[in-house]
C-alpha cells in the first residue's frame, strides 16, 4: 500500500503481512519498496514456517522467499486489498485526497502500529 510522507512526491509503502483466516497482522514495515524493506517483512514468515506465502508479482520477491513456499495468483491477494480499503478508510492520513498526510516516517510507522496492534 503506497502513501507519502511530507509530500506527494516522497512516496512510501506500507508492507504487511496478513493470516488470510483470521485476518491478522503478523509484521508491519513503513519504508520504500525495495528488497531491505520487503526482506523485514518476509523473513518474519520464513522464520514462522508459513506453509504458503501469497504475493503480487513483484520480482524482489524471488529472490527473498524459497521457491516452495511462493505463489502468485491473479486473486491471492484479495484479503489484503481489502484490508488496504478498510486502513484508507479508517486512517484519514492514508486517504488519497486529503489534507490530511504525515510529516515524518517515525510518526507514521508508530501510527501504523498503534492501529494494528493497539
Amino acid at each position: 500500500m503506497f502513501t507519502y510522507v511530507g509530500h506527494k512526491k516522497n512516496r512510501i509503502c506500507i508492507c504487511y503481512s496478513l493470516e488470510p483466516k483470521s485476518g491478522a497482522i503478523i509484521d508491519v514495515v513503513v519504508g520504500r519498496r525495495n528488497k531491505t524493506t520487503l526482506r523485514k517483512v518476509t523473513e518474519t514468515l520464513v522464520l514462522s514456517d508459513a506453509q504458503r506465502i501469497t504475493t503480487d508479482k513483484l520480482n524482489s520477491y524471488k529472490d527473498l522467499i524459497p521457491t516452495e513456499m511462493h505463489s502468485t495468483k491473479l486473486r491471492g491477494i484479495n484479503h489484503i486489498e481489502r484490508k488496504n480499503l478498510t486502513l484508507r478508510t479508517h486512517v484519514k492520513r492514508l486517504n488519497r485526497r486529503t489534507i490530511c498526510y504525515s510529516k515524518s516516517l517515525l510518526a507514521l510507522s508508530a501510527i501504523m502500529r498503534i492501529y494494528f496492534w493497539g
